[in-house]
């Protein structure tokens, strides 16, 4: 199959988006599970640094087996810091999705941090992997890195209460509001389908929707999944690698041990 140039995986994700685009989160560290996820059909792959044990120099090989199977790689890093973030652009991450995002600031923080000019301030090296070390145009390149799909994490009633100033920060390409944290902040820690918690979601949907702002969220079984895109999420990940994978050998141990 040959691997995919980013640029073009973000233009079809782009298109995806309008849509419904549909994705895991991955915490474990063999690019043989990503490529699996490619060849299965998922639309993306989150590849998380924040609750996972990859790091920049693993995570570059699940991008490359990303790029093999067509399944679009979106890095989740720790935070919201400049070189967190360009760590993960200049390792070919097609997209970025940031965690704790809480104010207008913040959000145009994380804008600043991950454009070059004239959209931001990120340090330029065009001797990095998302470049091809060097053999890409740089003037082509800089502008194509500025294409990459930018996701910030609402988590808190501080996001919720200021959604509508995040929502006009230019650049910002998806919200993604974390249910569990939510719930966490809300003093209803893990019940994500109290009406509290469900409430201040459904908020968050509507006034995206009204902008036409792609809203995403995270559900570990298909029940909540399809809810929230009949709610109108069309950027939907569904649970994790390493619980997909103990649910099946679960299964299968219940089935053969009857």
């Amino acid at each position: 199959m040959g691997i995919a140039d980013i640029t073009k995986m973000t233009e079809i994700f782009r298109e995806k988006l309008k849509t419904r685009a549909v994705g895991i989160f991955s915490k474990t560290s063999d690019p043989a599970f990503i490529e699996i996820m490619g060849y299965a059909g998922l639309d993306y792959v989150i590849i998380d640094l924040e609750h996972g044990p990859n790091t920049v120099q693993t995570a570059q090989n699940l991008i490359r087996a990303a790029q093999i199977s067509g399944v679009f790689p979106v890095v989740r890093v720790k935070e919201n810091a400049g070189f967190i973030m360009g760590e993960a652009l200049d390792i070919g991450a097609g997209g970025l999705q940031i965690p704790q995002i809480a104010t207008k600031q913040e959000a145009e923080e994380v804008i600043s941090k991950v454009k070059f000019h004239p959209d931001g301030s990120r340090g330029m090296c065009r001797f990095v992997r998302a470049a091809n070390y060097s053999a890409k145009d740089r003037f082509g390149y800089f502008a194509d890195a500025n294409k990459s799909v930018i996701i910030v994490q609402i988590e808190g009633e501080e996001g919720v209460k200021n959604i509508d100033d995040i929502i006009s920060v230019k650049g910002v390409d998806v919200i993604f509001v974390g249910p569990y944290d939510l719930s966490q902040s809300l003093g209803l820690p893990g019940q994500v389908g109290h009406p509290l918690v469900e409430e201040k979601m459904l908020g968050i949907v509507k006034k995206c929707g009204e902008k036409n702002i792609t809203v995403g969220t995270f559900a570990d079984n298909p029940e909540n999944a399809e809810k929230w895109l009949k709610n109108g999420v069309r950027y939907i990940s569904y649970s994790v690698d390493t619980g997909i994978f103990y649910d099946a050998v679960s299964d299968l141990v219940k089935t053969l041990k009857a």
